[in-house]
């Protein structure tokens, strides 16, 4: 089995991980000219290595995954999934410690409008690159602080790093954050079958939920909207999150039901959503970014 992922540190612990899981497979690091910070480029290209035959599967952040599928590939499975909160990294215990005017990194708008709604005083840094990138900016003193994905962090052994986590009712994680997803050719029947043998049942009902939200809302990766599905003394919980970057409007909402109906949860999620005005604000957000 040869498993196509990018080149990043991160992208290839992840992928050593499935290798492993899989009973043993060959990685193939596919690099991308995109610009820093294109997910969409870098997914394109890990999957044009599946769709040439130059691997069998793909492995990626299933955060980055664009919410319509390639032609020809299908998503194949969702392996056991990690924390999926943002964690602050830097001197403060919670982001009430943080003094007025402090500079928090970040590259997210979600995560940009999470953080302005809840302290419009910060001023919030764009910070682009790798984990070990950004934790250089930190220690620099280019920022007094950084919001990262937990998930990233602990896979990369760094969870020490962490000073705490944001609770989802403080910031509400991207879809698909902490999860991996498994994608292969439509066509791939040994593919299909292996990525199904390491697909954990409840990561992929919530990313499904997740997927699901962003598909009705029509969102991108860059658009400044969290979703995020747990499952939750029998049930499923799905939360989301919908702002404009500066955090000067947003809406949040959640619902919880039946783990068995994924789907139907979060069609009923958009629409409290959307009887607040998220499709709105984020058709504004879109037209504001250009």
């Amino acid at each position: 089995m040869r498993i196509a992922t990018r080149s990043s540190k991160l992208a290839i612990v992840q992928a050593q991980w499935i290798a492993t899981a899989l009973g043993g497979a060959e990685l193939v690091p596919v690099t991308s000219d995109g610009e820093p910070g294109d997910k969409a480029r870098f997914v394109r290209g890990v999957e044009r290595a599946v769709l040439d035959g130059e691997a069998d599967l793909a492995v990626h952040s299933a955060k980055d995954v664009p919410g319509e599928e390639t032609p020809g590939l299908a998503l194949a499975g969702v392996p056991a999934r990690e924390d999926p909160a943002d964690a602050f990294v830097g001197p403060a215990r919670s982001l009430d410690e943080l003094p007025e005017g402090a500079r928090v990194g970040t590259a997210s708008l979600r995560r940009r409008s999470q953080l302005l709604a809840l302290r419009p005083d910060l001023e919030v840094v764009e910070v682009r690159g790798n984990v070990d990138t950004r934790l250089r900016k930190l220690t620099a003193g280019e920022v007094d602080g950084l919001v990262l994905a937990a998930a990233g962090l602990l896979r990369l052994g760094l969870g020490e790093a962490i000073s705490f986590r944001f609770s989802a009712a403080e910031m509400v994680p991207a879809p698909g954050q902490g999860a991996l997803a498994l994608v292969a050719r439509t066509d791939d029947e040994e593919a299909t079958r292996a990525a199904g043998r390491v697909t954990d049942r409840n990561a992929l009902v919530e990313y499904t939920a997740e997927r699901a939200v962003v598909g009705a809302l029509q969102a991108t990766c860059d658009t400044p909207l969290g979703v995020c599905a747990r499952h939750m003394d029998g049930t499923l919980a799905v939360a989301a999150y919908a702002g404009l970057p500066d955090g000067s409007q947003w809406v949040r909402d959640a619902v919880r039901g039946d783990p068995e109906q994924p789907v139907a949860l979060a069609e009923a999620l958009v629409e409290k959503l959307e009887n607040q005005g998220a499709r709105e604000i984020l058709e504004r957000a879109a037209r504001e970014a250009g």
